[in-house]
């Protein structure tokens, strides 16, 4: 399991100083749980999230009680890329939670490579339902089956590790085959039809 090392703060501190000081500004809670500030070491939680990303348990250290805990929201500065607040989520054993995990496209479609298809994903994360301890980094979707043109791959479709539910729509589509677009060729111009503006005053008719 992983684990972040992680303190209170009071919540009056003001954010711009935590993050000067190397650290994220978050705050955990969960179910029958009070929302508690903390922050953690920037240099710490970005190592912790490589390796596990948003849908791995995470041990929190430091506290009164060690808990355990799922990132459930992050606020990620648009321009410098860095995370600038974090949700932390706890977990009970023995508790099923609900949450997202991505999807990770295995394989190669052969209606691709071979019929010049494209592939569209259509989704990128699951909804799902499942006990701490069965919660899967990622989801496996095998393209290998998208031999034809218009082929697809729906979420009753997918193969779920043990343990996990999927809470979303059993019918809605993951990832498709489509036809390639092809560019219209603009149609030539017939310049004699179009009729050229005079320039200049036109000449006066004459006087009856």
């Amino acid at each position: 399991m992983l684990t972040l090392n992680v303190k209170t703060r009071d919540s009056k501190n003001k954010l711009n100083e935590i993050r000067n000081g190397g650290e994220i500004p978050a705050v955990f809670y969960g179910r029958e749980v009070k929302s508690t500030s903390i922050s953690v070491s920037a240099s710490e939680f970005k190592s912790v999230w490589k390796k596990g990303g948003n849908s791995s348990i995470i041990n929190l250290k430091g506290l009164k009680d060690e808990r355990e805990a799922v990132i459930h929201d992050m606020d990620i500065d648009p321009v410098s890329n860095q995370v600038r607040h974090i949700d932390f989520y706890i977990v009970k054993k023995g508790e099923k939670m609900e949450t997202t995990v991505p999807l990770e496209f295995v394989g190669e479609a052969p209606a691709v490579k071979t019929l010049g298809g494209v592939l569209v994903k259509a989704l990128r994360e699951l909804n799902i339902e499942v006990l701490p301890k069965d919660l899967p980094q990622h989801i496996d979707v095998d393209i290998s089956s998208l031999v034809d043109m218009d082929s697809q791959i729906a979420v009753k479709d997918l193969v779920l590790p043990t343990g996990v539910t999927v809470t979303d729509d059993a019918e809605e589509v993951v990832v498709l085959i489509t036809h390639a677009e092809e560019e219209k060729e603009s149609e030539p111009v017939d310049i004699s039809s179009i009729e050229i503006e005079k320039k200049g005053k036109k000449e006066e008719e004459p006087a009856e």
